[in-house]
């Protein structure tokens, strides 16, 4: 089974560290990683949208993330 999660970050400057740090650990589980943020007229804005696909631990993966973050999920 695969999935992909939908992981947003409100404060991406502050979570970013954390946020690697799990992905790290569950990195032979990930097969993709697509990073959108968006871009304001003359900077980055704060916040923005991670999109994984997650080829297995789906469930460890989604209930850690969950903890410190809104995620969606898709499985198929």
């Amino acid at each position: 089974m695969t999935a992909i999660m939908g992981i947003l970050l409100e404060n991406r400057k502050e979570e970013a560290a954390k946020f690697q740090e799990i992905l790290t650990e569950y990195g032979c589980n990930i097969r993709t990683r697509v990073g959108l943020h968006p871009i304001g007229e003359y900077k980055c804005i704060n916040n923005g949208i991670i999109l994984l696909e997650v080829v297995s631990n789906i469930n460890e993966i989604y209930d850690i993330l969950s903890k410190y973050w809104q995620v969606q999920i898709m499985r198929f």
